[in-house]
């Protein structure tokens, strides 16, 4: 078995840390907001039981952790280090069931282009600050996404979302005219 490394990764949101690994843990991403949601998975449940852990999110090759208020990154980062090495190394899985994300798009022909933009451009720069975009809807112009992640709840996905992707989205599918990111 090959040697599992951890290491960290500040992201733009000073509550989460991302915590990557030599291997991959999930195709895709998954989002546990809660502890309640995070039943079905037994990685994330055991990273619930730290009473400083308040979310915890799943891509490809590594775990995003936000950690509650009071907690402090110079404390906890070393036993979160340690405790994602063990369960990596002993495969605690990250989902019972997995879903194959679905990389087919559905709508309109414009519905197909945004959600084609997204998958292509936006979603691999998001992955890399922590987090996931989700597409939801596009209706009178306006593109709704869902924010996840490292991304929920940070202070600079606000500007990332006006700034960056409904840039993006307005130069490549003119039928754009604003994005807003649906609250979680």
């Amino acid at each position: 078995m090959a040697t599992i490394n951890v290491y960290t990764e500040s992201t733009p949101n000073p509550a989460t840390m991302k915590f990557l690994v030599n291997k991959l843990l999930i195709n895709g991403s998954v989002d546990y907001p809660d502890r309640e949601r995070a039943q079905e998975s037994p990685f994330a449940k055991e990273l619930f039981k730290f009473n400083f852990v308040t979310g915890v999110f799943f891509a490809s090759n590594f775990v995003t952790v936000t950690k509650s208020e009071d907690a402090e990154w110079n404390d906890i980062e070393a036993i979160l280090k340690d405790f994602v090495k063990g369960a990596v190394e002993s495969e605690l899985k990250v989902q019972e069931v997995v879903s194959d994300e679905d990389t087919s798009f559905e709508g309109t022909e414009t519905e197909i282009k945004i959600q084609q933009v997204l998958h292509d451009y936006v979603r691999p720069a998001v992955e890399q600050d922590g987090g996931a975009i989700a597409y939801k809807s596009f209706q009178e112009g306006i593109v709704t996404v869902e924010l996840r992640g490292s991304c929920s709840g940070c202070p600079s996905s606000t500007i990332t979302l006006k700034a960056g992707i409904e840039g993006l989205l307005k130069r490549m599918v003119p039928e754009v005219e604003e994005v807003v990111a649906e609250a979680m």
